[in-house]
């Protein structure tokens, strides 16, 4: 049992590394190179390479089977571009543990990720306005700028402040311009939502019935005008915004998406991780 009475599951038959992962197989073919390297992380490896899609947690309020819809921002988190199931990164892993007085054992597990998740969310400065019970007030409506079509998503109209607006608009040109990947996609890093009115935003939640849910929220951070929607195509079956596993694994493997993640921050933009395609703008850049 973890803490909050949780109880966490790795489900691999032969393998209960979780703790200080001791006494676990040996690594196999992690990776090639540095990314290999060292052999101390090695059962750290076997587990991360496992966790990542047999862990079952419930990181933001549903029960989830592994964290290979994070492994994007998690490696950027700790510093690395090894692969999950490597002793690299193993040992990214336990470096950041060590500076965050974690127990530096290079597994991904629930603690280290909710270390991690809590730096993530602390990022958003919505979320640090919620934690004090403060629910900004929306902005004037009359003084919201459109995203331009070129930039809106299947002629969306995209209402957001100005500034957030002129920013995002720096960035989607930027990400057009560094891969060729993107510029080929017309609908690539478009958005598809952005201001809400807190009216609208209750009249939805109510009709939904989900007012406190992963979808819904009666404050919700789009009242802002600096949340933005962007699309990062959809898995086959799902809409843009599906918060399915399948369709957010399927988007933060886009070239999109992990333009994103390790660009965004340059233009102010920061991700509510359990969503790929919603960002914020801080006004801040790193």
């Amino acid at each position: 049992m973890l803490a909050g009475g949780m109880e966490y599951r790795l489900v691999v038959t032969g393998l209960a590394c979780l703790g200080a992962l001791s006494g676990c197989a040996g690594a196999g073919r992690a990776g090639a190179g540095a990314c290999a390297r060292p052999q101390a992380f090695a059962d750290a490896a076997i587990y991360n390479a496992a966790a990542q899609t047999n862990l079952v947690f419930d990181p933001f309020g549903r029960i989830e089977a592994g964290w290979a819809v994070y492994a994007p921002r998690l490696g950027r988190t700790v510093g690395t571009a090894c692969p999950v199931g490597s002793p690299g990164f193993a040992r990214a892993v336990a470096r950041w543990q060590a500076a965050h007085q974690l127990d530096p054992h290079g597994g991904v597990d629930p603690a280290t990720f909710e270390a991690i998740k809590t730096e993530w969310q602390d990022a958003r400065p919505f979320v640090r306005l919620r934690k004090a019970g403060v629910c900004p007030d929306p902005p004037d409506e009359a003084r919201l700028a459109l995203v331009p079509p070129a930039d809106s998503w299947r002629g969306a109209e995209v209402r957001l402040q100005p500034k957030a607006m002129r920013a995002l608009k720096r960035m989607i040109a930027a990400a057009r311009r560094a891969d060729p990947r993107i510029a080929a996609d017309p609908e690539a890093m478009t958005a598809f939502s952005g201001y809400r009115s807190p009216a609208y935003d209750a009249a939805r939640c109510a009709a939904e019935n989900n007012c406190e849910g992963l979808a819904r929220a009666a404050c919700s951070s789009h009242r802002t005008g600096l949340a933005v929607d962007l699309a990062l195509g959809a898995a086959p079956g799902f809409n843009v915004d599906s918060s399915a596993d399948a369709n957010r694994l399927y988007q933060v493997n886009t070239p999109a998406y992990r333009w994103l993640v390790a660009n965004a921050r340059r233009f102010g933009f920061v991700n509510y991780a359990f969503e790929p395609w919603h960002w914020e703008w801080t006004g801040r850049r790193p």
